[in-house]
């Protein structure tokens, strides 16, 4: 499940693309401009908003210091490289000369001067989609064991099986739950198409906005349908009739792949890329767009790390300029292969990453060996891994997600933190409801509800995942490490652990309806906060 789940959250797809019909004509308080923009920097004290106080560190203890650039790798689908608000902060491998087609800095890749991409091929094109993992398994064994039972298989054919079963029992699962998914959205644009082109008849418009929904909802009751669209259209955050519109065919196009491509055992789009698979350790595959098809996702997580702060502009970043973006691209539409993202984190520790944003996951990973090998090599080279939790709404003590916070031989990865994600409500909602969860596998939470940042084509979003809070804390990590230079890899992920917000706040369960002591759901019990971090940093690096 790419992208720490089978999609980024967007604003459609955390309120379930629910029809209007389903909502009332009373609209939720609305939080000033302030809260909703830029809610993961705020502190709870100061502006009653459980941010990790990013605004209150730079303000009270970062003011007069100067920073040590830093260089984050994001592992992702890509990002937009003529974005205005990420140029100045991109990556340049300043012994590479672009365009030329050699391999300068001879790294073994051919004008690798922003990053580089293990989705791509020789020739110019890129894997969009993918499979999914559990798509692959079943497609790889369906003729050697569908049809058979355990007991007729050799001893050394019932592991396969095993997991061949599992595959497919999770292949089905999603097949059905994804046509049902395309079926609910595909009505949804028909039935809310229907109403607004209803309502624009009876207010003698050509377009619905917000402000035209909100003085119809206030001032003309007898116009029954327009509270309802004020409602939705407020709570989705959409301006006006054709951006739901607009969503909605994207939710549609993507639900769509997923059906054909992602769970389509005969789809197989790899020899774009051209490499062997079965050689785990070829590396030196790919091509230098580290853009690819769709950069949506991959754009907005280098944004919340690393955007520029206080240039007017749509969003801050955490670190802001002190960092350096590095785009390595392995995650596609569909699901990570364990080559690629080997590759990757080997690829980004070479070229000097200190800090890597890993926002993407899965149920499977059979080649995980590959994986835990490049993780004790970023570990060998002093390399902080930072990793999504993932979307399912699971325990990850007990259920499984990839990578995962463990090596093959059990052991924890001490330089890999895991996130979880929280909103901005200090409520029963304060853990997102669709974030995985652990006492003993997620590390921290970090805001990962509705954070706004960049998207392609210089514009702006909020999305929500915990895809999006592994960036804020990898932006968190940046700061300290550009700070504080001398601190490793391990102490950097204590710091987070150790000053991290306790909050005891009664939650919903994630994917549940039991309320739960917020601190049970990770190792640290609370929320990452700069403002406390880089002043545990500063106590711990005084005493050097």
């Amino acid at each position: 499940m790419s992208f720490a789940a089978r999609l980024p959250f967007s604003r459609l797809a955390l309120l379930g693309l629910l029809s209007i019909s389903a909502y009332s004509g009373r609209a939720q308080t609305a939080p000033t401009a302030e809260q909703v923009r830029r809610w993961q920097h705020l502190d709870l004290q100061a502006d009653g908003v459980p941010g990790i106080s990013a605004d209150k560190a730079y303000r009270e203890l970062l003011g007069s210091r100067v920073p040590t650039p830093v260089l984050v790798a994001v592992i992702d689908s890509g990002i937009d490289t003529a974005h205005v608000d990420l140029k100045p902060i991109l990556w340049r491998n300043a012994k590479e000369m672009a365009g030329n087609g050699l391999d300068d800095d001879k790294n073994g890749y051919v004008d690798d001067v922003r990053g580089w991409s293990f989705l791509g091929g020789p020739d110019g094109r890129n894997i969009a989609v993918e499979t999914l993992e559990q798509t692959r398994i079943y497609a790889q064994y369906r003729g050697q064991f569908e049809g058979k039972t355990r007991q007729q298989l050799s001893k050394a054919d019932r592991a396969k099986f095993d997991v061949y079963e599992l595959a497919k029992a999770a292949y089905e699962k999603d097949k059905k739950a994804e046509e049902a998914r395309l079926a609910r959205y595909t009505d949804a644009l028909a039935s809310n198409t229907a109403t607004f082109e209803r309502l624009k008849q009876t207010l003698g418009v050509t377009r619905l906005d917000s402000a035209l929904m909100h003085q119809a909802a206030t001032r003309q009751p007898a116009v029954a349908e327009a509270g309802p669209v004020y409602a939705f259209m407020r709570r989705a955050g959409f301006a006006s009739d054709e951006d739901a519109v607009k969503a909605l065919n994207a939710a549609i196009k993507r639900s769509h792949d997923r059906v054909e491509m992602s769970l389509n055992p005969d789809y197989n789009p790899r020899a774009i890329v051209g490499d062997n698979l079965a050689d785990l350790r070829e590396s030196h595959y790919g091509n230098a767009d580290i853009q690819g098809p769709d950069a949506t996702h991959g754009t907005h997580c280098a944004g919340i790390i690393g955007g520029v702060r206080g240039n007017g502009l749509g969003a801050d970043g955490v670190a802001g300029d002190m960092v350096r973006i590095m785009g390595v691209r392995s995650t596609p539409s569909g699901d990570e292969r364990d080559k690629d993202v080997a590759n990757a984190i080997r690829y980004a520790v070479d070229n000097g990453a200190q800090i890597i944003s890993m926002s993407f996951g899965k149920d499977f990973s059979p080649e995980k060996g590959v994986v835990d090998d490049a993780m004790q090599y970023a570990a060998k080279k002093n390399v902080l891994l930072v990793h999504a939790a993932g979307n399912s709404s699971l325990n990850t003590d007990k259920e499984n997600n990839y990578p995962s916070a463990r090596y093959l031989n059990g052991k924890f990865i001490p330089n890999e933190i895991t996130v979880g994600a929280s909103s901005r409500l200090n409520t029963s909602a304060l853990a997102a409801p669709f974030s995985n969860y652990g006492k003993q596998t997620v590390d921290v939470f970090a805001p990962g509800v509705d954070i706004y940042s960049s998207t392609t084509g210089n514009t702006y979003a909020p999305l929500s995942g915990t895809s999006m809070a592994a960036p804020v804390v990898a932006g968190m990590a940046a700061v300290l490490k550009s700070y504080f230079p001398q601190l490793t890899a391990v102490q950097l992920k204590q710091i987070i652990e150790q000053s991290a917000t306790p909050y005891h706040t009664q939650v919903l369960k994630p994917g549940t309806k039991e309320m739960v002591d917020f601190a049970t759901l990770s190792k640290s019990g609370g929320i990452a906060n700069l403002y406390e971090a880089v002043k545990l940093a500063d106590q711990l690096t005084a005493k050097k």
